[in-house]
C-alpha cells in the first residue's frame, strides 16, 4: 500500500536542534542539559489564568511545561479549526516562554489523557469504517489536513525562530495500541515535512513489547511511568545505549473515575522516584504538575474488565499544584528535589506565590424552573427516522440526545431491551420514570395496556473512551430497541448538545413551565469582587451546572469528587447565575465552600507488572 505524502518531500534536511545528544548525555544548545517539566494543558485551565499556573509550575524549580493540542477542542467541525480565545496555543506558549519556561509539545493527532475520544473528533472516528491510528488512508488523510493547519503554528513557535518550543512528541504511547511502525513514520515525516526541526521524540511504556510498538529509529525514544525508573532506565539504555534517559510522563498522581475512591499518592513515594529518575543523570515531566479541570463535557473515559468507566469533571490528579492552583505538600517534597538536582540554594529559587484567595462560603437558594422531559423538548427541534439514530448519526459530538416513540403494547408485562446503549439512559413512560439504563444493564419491564405507550430514553453520552481497543466507540443507541423480540420503530429525536448551547438554548429550556422532581434550576451570586469558589449541591443527584453561560461539568452523587471547581473568570461584579440540569432529584440550595472535597482517598501507584 501506498500512503499518502505529505506536503512537501520527506527528506527535508532538520535543521539543528536547540536539544541534542551525545553519549548518552541530554544536551542544549552544546551543553549539558536535563529537562525538569512539568505538564499543564491549556485546555484544562481557564485562559485568565494560564500566566498565574505558569508561575506556579515554574517555582516548583520547572525548567520547562509541556502539553498536548487536542485535536477535537480546536477543530469541533470538518474544516472549521480555531486557534483564538480558550484555543490560543501561541498565546499560551508566549506566556510559558516570558515565564522562562522551554514548551514540549505533543500534538498528536492522539493524545490520550483522560481527554474525550483521546483528543480525535467524533466526526472523524464515526465515518463507518474508519480506522484510527493506522495506515489506514482515509485516516491519514484527515490528519494531514489537520496537520496543514497545526503545524505550520508550532513550527513557528519553535526556537529556531526565536520562540519557546524545544521538542515535539510522534504520536502518544503508541506501543500501549498497536504496531503499525508505517503510521508511526508517516506521523514523523508529516511533523517534519511541515516544518518541525527541532528535537522529536516517542513516549511509551516502559516494557519491550511497548518499546518494541511505538519507537522510531533515529527518534528518542522516551519513557512512561510511574514506578521503578531506575528498571526503565536501565531497559531503554540497553536498547539505545547513545540516547539519554528523559522519562516523558511520571505518574506523580492519578486521575478518578465516577464511582471509585479519590487517587492519592504520597509526597513521600513521588519525590523518591523522582530523585530515582533525576540520580540516573535523568530527565523528567511530572504528569501533571498541575491537572486542571474537564470543563464541559471533555472527560474521557476507560474500558477495562468489561466495565464502562467514566472519568469525573477535576483533573486535580493529586498534582503538586491543585485545581485551584494552592501549592500542595507534594509540591514542596519535589521542589526539594529539583533544587538539589540543579545545585539551587534557597537564594536562587524563585518567590513562592501565595495560594489564590476564595469567596467565603454562603448558601444560594435554588428556583426550580423547566421540567426535565417538557423543558428538553422544547430546547431542540425533532428528527426523526425510522430507527433511532446514534449520536454520530446526529451530527453531535456529545450531551444527551431525548429519544421518543410510541410502541403499541398488549396488556401484560413486557421486557423492552435496549441493543447497543452507550452510556446510560432515563426511562418514561407516558411521562413517569420506569428504569435507568447503562451499558451493562440494559432491559426492564414494562406494563402493557392493549394501547400505545408514549417511551421516552434520555440517553447521555458520559465520555468517549480515551485508551485502548475500543477508542472511537459511538454514542446513544447503536443497536435498537426491542419489546420482546419485536424492533420498534417510528423514533424522534432531540440533539441536546449542553455544551455547544448558546445562551438563547439554555434560556429556552429554563424559561419551560416547572414541575416534577428534575429539570432545570437557577440560582443568583451578587458579587463585588469575583474570585475562585468550589461549588456543592446537597441533595441534588445528578447532573450539569453552568456558570453564566460557562458550562462547568457534570456532577454525580456517587463520587467520589462532590464539589466542582468554579474559577473567578466565569464570574463577574454584579448578579452571576448558576443553572442546574438535575437528572433524578432536585435539592434545596447550593453552597459555596472553600476549599475541595474530592471524595474519600485510595493511595495508587502505577506499575507495568
Amino acid at each position: 500500500m501506498t500512503l499518502p505524502s505529505t506536503p512537501s518531500a520527506t527528506s527535508a534536511v532538520r535543521a539543528a536542534a536547540t536539544l541534542t545528544y551525545s553519549g548518552g548525555t541530554l544536551l542544549r544548545t552544546g551543553r549539558a542539559h536535563r529537562v525538569l517539566s512539568g505538564s499543564l494543558h491549556y485546555f484544562r485551565v481557564h485562559p485568565g489564568q494560564w500566566a498565574d499556573r505558569l508561575e506556579r509550575v515554574a517555582a516548583l524549580g520547572l525548567n520547562t511545561v509541556d502539553t498536548y493540542v487536542p485535536w477535537n477542542f480546536h477543530e469541533r467541525r470538518p474544516g472549521e479549526a480555531r486557534f483564538d480565545g480558550w484555543r490560543d496555543l501561541a498565546r499560551f506558549a508566549g506566556l510559558a516562554q516570558r515565564t522562562g519556561l522551554d514548551v514540549m509539545l505533543r500534538p498528536g493527532p492522539y493524545i490520550c489523557a483522560e481527554w474525550d475520544n483521546g483528543g480525535l473528533p467524533a466526526w472523524l472516528t464515526g465515518v463507518p469504517g474508519m480506522r484510527p491510528r493506522t495506515s489506514h488512508r482515509p485516516y491519514l488523510e484527515a490528519v494531514g489536513r489537520w496537520f496543514d493547519v497545526l503545524v505550520p503554528r508550532i513550527a513557528a513557535l519553535q526556537a529556531v525562530h526565536g520562540g519557546p518550543v524545544v521538542a515535539v512528541q510522534i504520536e502518544n504511547e503508541y506501543g500501549s495500541y498497536g504496531d503499525d511502525r508505517a503510521y508511526v513514520r508517516w506521523v514523523r515525516d508529516a511533523l517534519v515535512d511541515r516544518g518541525v526541526t527541532e528535537l522529536l521524540y516517542t513516549a511509551d511504556g516502559p516494557t519491550p513489547l511497548m518499546q518494541d510498538g511505538g519507537t522510531l529509529p533515529g527518534e528518542l525514544a522516551a519513557a512512561t511511568l510511574g514506578s521503578r525508573p531506575d528498571e526503565a532506565a536501565a531497559l531503554l539504555r540497553s536498547r539505545r545505549p547513545d540516547e539519554p534517559f528523559l522519562c516523558a510522563e511520571f505518574w506523580n498522581g492519578w486521575f478518578d473515575h465516577w464511582g471509585e475512591k479519590h487517587h492519592v499518592r504520597s509526597s513521600d513515594s513521588a519525590a523518591r522516584d523522582v530523585g530515582g529518575i533525576l540520580g540516573t543523570g535523568g530527565s523528567v515531566s511530572l504528569y501533571m504538575a498541575h491537572g486542571g479541570t474537564n470543563f464541559g463535557l471533555w472527560a474521557g473515559a476507560n474500558h477495562e474488565g468489561g466495565s464502562y468507566l467514566p472519568t469525573v469533571t477535576s483533573y486535580d490528579s493529586d498534582a503538586p499544584v491543585a485545581e485551584h492552583g494552592a501549592l500542595t505538600p507534594k509540591f514542596h517534597a519535589l521542589r526539594e528535589k529539583f533544587a538539589a538536582a540543579l545545585g539551587n540554594g534557597s537564594a536562587t529559587r524563585r518567590p513562592l506565590p501565595a495560594d489564590p484567595p476564595l469567596l467565603p462560603p454562603r448558601t444560594l437558594p435554588v428556583i426550580r424552573r423547566g421540567e426535565l422531559v417538557p423543558a428538553l423538548r422544547a430546547a431542540a427541534e425533532p428528527v426523526h427516522a425510522p430507527a433511532p439514530l446514534s449520536f454520530e448519526e446526529l451530527g453531535q459530538s456529545a450531551g444527551l440526545v431525548l429519544y421518543s416513540a410510541r410502541p403499541l403494547l398488549p396488556r401484560g408485562e413486557h421486557e423492552v431491551t435496549v441493543t447497543g446503549l452507550h452510556d446510560r439512559a432515563q426511562v418514561f413512560a407516558d411521562g413517569l420514570p420506569v428504569a435507568v439504563l447503562d451499558r451493562e444493564t440494559s432491559s426492564f419491564s414494562l406494563t402493557g395496556k392493549g394501547t400505545r405507550t408514549r417511551l421516552e430514553l434520555l440517553v447521555e453520552n458520559q465520555g468517549r473512551i480515551n485508551y485502548g481497543p475500543l477508542l472511537g466507540q459511538g454514542k446513544g443507541i447503536l443497536g435498537g430497541v426491542r419489546v420482546e423480540r419485536r424492533l420498534v420503530h417510528g423514533w424522534t429525536m432531540h440533539r441536546l448538545p449542553l455544551d455547544e448551547w448558546s445562551p438563547r438554548d439554555l434560556a429556552r429550556a429554563v424559561s419551560a413551565a416547572p414541575g416534577g422532581a428534575a429539570g432545570f434550576a437557577t440560582a443568583s451570586l451578587d458579587l463585588t469582587e469575583p474570585a475562585d469558589t468550589f461549588l456543592a449541591l446537597p441533595g441534588f443527584a445528578k447532573g450539569f451546572v453552568w456558570a453564566n453561560d460557562a458550562l462547568l461539568g457534570r456532577y454525580w452523587e456517587v463520587g467520589p469528587q462532590t464539589t466542582l471547581y468554579l474559577p473567578g473568570p466565569f464570574l463577574r461584579p454584579g448578579t452571576n447565575t448558576l443553572t442546574v440540569l438535575e437528572l433524578e432529584r432536585f435539592g434545596e440550595h447550593l453552597a459555596l465552600v472553600d476549599r475541595p472535597d474530592l471524595g474519600p482517598t485510595e493511595e495508587y501507584v502505577e506499575t507495568f507488572d
